[in-house]
């Protein structure tokens, strides 16, 4: 809808016969990465396409292809059987295509209005913003979307998640959006507010919006969609009716690979318990979090998007505040308050966004590594940049770390051995447990080889590990036993004795056997 057309000229739904958006041979690569390979999508006005994958299936670069942030490498975009070109995401705006994201991208300080209308806000006749027939308009559409209890002049500050999805939503009627991409709409919402999101859904479908929707939960998918499309590994593996296809066969799609054979041999030698976790609570993130890690043990974390296991880490490691729980190390109880007090107390934390919160980019390997240990790197507060350079080298050299010298600035190195730098650098503090939340995340599989082969070196010599992981077969290749997460809560604790793909994510998603 133009932002001048009446609320009654909102399209009418139309025929499913014809896609209205289709992708083919969507191709798509960051440098060591092939993020999206070959795919095809078609969206149907009036119908819900779910696209259904793992962590890292490739969903994310579709969205960012569709909303013009990304260029595809290859490949085709039609809309109406038209090709187009979406060279920014304002092309796409301008083409009809709106997402509503996880965290909705709008303007906190500006009124409900103001966003529904940004860009596009109705003028008087001297080419000035009409406010009084903006807020009209922005009446009837909230008005037609049965959200009227918002207030169009509103501070969009003062509004819940939900509302401001609804203002989202807003924005894409004022346009006359006919492509609406939801990716992960629920993630922070009660269920009162998904009941109130799944009824604006349908009301997108009976103005014959064709909608992507992306979650992970197969309650949902099952609930608001009437079609499928599976990604794995960048790749579309299948696509359908959900009426025809029962969620066993989408798991299997999702899943159906055998676990990669670049996980090393190993025989554990596994102790008795060594950090032991009872009852760790969150007011919002997690509940009753009890679990054992035993020494010489890698005790793998599953959990799909929003499950909690990086918010049970960052408390484990004293990132976080809890409301409720107890921790023991090596039978010390203990409480860290920092991550100062988890290191002192022998517990290391290696981070999944090793750009922000792994390294300091601007300095040098050495100092990098160096940074936490600099007690045994100083004497009576001075820095000796020979013990900087001994600790340095003794870890880089321990997990092959490639680079011209220590003293490169770690910016410019792979993803691959600026994870190496991370590990390294908490290792050197000598703790007695160490957390790595997504250690192989975006590195390539040389890479995740030398950290694989080096998680097992460690558990080798004593060292107890717990592995954060999207990977199914990273999983299911390096853990001893699996925490599997869900909702901020332990849905099970499985040995991984013959243990399935499908069975972690029929946990993970609460499907049950």
């Amino acid at each position: 809808m133009h932002a001048s057309a009446p609320i009654s000229e909102l399209r009418q739904p139309e025929s499913a016969a014809r896609p209205r958006l289709t992708l083919a041979g969507i191709t798509k690569s960051f440098p060591g990465v092939r993020a999206l390979s070959d795919v095809s999508l078609a969206l149907y006005p009036g119908q819900v396409t779910a696209l259904i994958g793992e962590n890292g299936a490739g969903k994310s670069t579709l969205v960012k292809i569709l909303t013009g942030i990304y260029q595809p490498d290859a490949g085709e975009i039609r809309i109406d059987g038209a090709p187009v070109k979406l060279p920014s995401a304002h092309a796409a705006f301008e083409n009809g295509i709106t997402a509503i994201h996880q965290e909705t991208v709008l303007f906190d300080d500006l009124s409900v209005a103001e966003n529904i209308f940004l860009g596009h806000a109705p003028k008087t006749r001297f080419g000035t913003i009409d406010w009084r027939r903006m807020h009209a308009e922005a009446r009837e559409v909230l008005d037609a979307m049965r959200a009227a209890h918002i207030d169009p002049t509103a501070r969009l500050r003062d509004l819940g998640i939900a509302n401001k999805h609804l203002v989202a939503v807003g924005r894409a009627m004022s346009i006359d959006a006919q492509i609406v991409i939801m990716d992960e709409p629920t993630a922070a919402l009660s269920a009162k507010e998904i009941e109130e999101l799944f009824l604006l859904i349908e009301f997108l479908k009976e103005e014959g919006k064709a909608i992507l929707f992306i979650s992970h939960k197969f309650d949902e998918i099952e609930r608001i969609a009437d079609r499928y499309t599976v990604f794995r590994d960048g790749e579309m593996v299948g696509e359908g009716l959900l009426a025809e296809t029962d969620q066993r066969q989408i798991v299997r799609m999702m899943v159906g690979r055998a676990v990669d054979t670049i996980f090393p041999e190993r025989k554990p030698t596994i102790g008795g318990p060594l950090l032991k976790v009872s009852g760790l609570s969150h007011p919002t993130e997690f509940d009753d979090i009890s679990f054992e890690l035993r020494k010489g043990e890698i005790l793998g974390f599953y959990g799909l998007v929003g499950a909690g296991r990086s918010e049970v880490m960052q408390a484990i490691a004293g990132m976080t505040p809890v409301s409720a729980g107890t921790m023991t190390l090596a039978g010390s109880t203990i409480a860290p308050k920092s991550a100062a007090d988890a290191v002192a107390s022998g517990i290391a934390y290696v981070p999944e966004e090793r750009g922000s919160q792994g390294v300091v980019i601007g300095l040098p390997i050495f100092q990098n590594i160096s940074l936490p240990s600099l007690k045994r790197t100083s004497k009576h507060g001075v820095l000796r940049l020979a013990e900087e350079f001994r600790l340095a080298r003794i870890y880089a050299e321990r997990l092959d770390l490639r680079a011209a010298s220590l003293s490169q600035d770690v910016g410019t190195l792979s993803g691959g051995n600026q994870q190496k730098v991370v590990i390294a650098k908490w290792l050197a503090t000598e703790p007695k447990v160490i957390i790595l939340d997504e250690p192989t995340k975006g590195i390539d599989i040389g890479s995740k080889a030398a950290v694989h082969a080096f998680m097992a070196e460690l558990v080798a010599g004593g060292l107890s590990v717990i592995m954060v992981s999207s990977e199914l077969p990273e999983v299911l290749g390096m853990s001893d036993r699996i925490v599997v997460m869900r909702e901020g809560r332990i849905a099970t604790i499985l040995d991984n004795d013959g243990l399935d793909a499908e069975t972690l994510v029929r946990a993970a998603a609460g499907i049950a056997a």
